[in-house]
C-alpha cells in the first residue's frame, strides 16, 4: 500500500493538538470554540428539527 502524505499530516496535527490540551475532548472543543469566533467567519450549525404536533 502506498504512504498517504495527507492522511499522515493530519494525524500528526491532530495527535499534537490533542497532546497540547492534555488529551481532553471537553478543552480541544473549547479551543475550537474560541477560534471560531475569532476567525469572524459564520458558523452554521445543523441542529435537529423539531417535530411537528399532530
Amino acid at each position: 500500500m502506498a504512504k498517504d502524505y495527507i492522511v499522515d499530516e493530519i494525524r500528526r496535527v491532530r495527535e499534537a493538538q490533542a497532546a497540547k490540551y492534555g488529551f481532553d475532548v471537553k478543552a480541544i472543543l473549547e479551543a475550537a470554540r474560541k477560534r471560531q469566533r475569532r476567525s469572524g467567519r459564520k458558523v452554521v450549525s445543523f441542529l435537529p428539527k423539531k417535530k411537528l404536533s399532530a
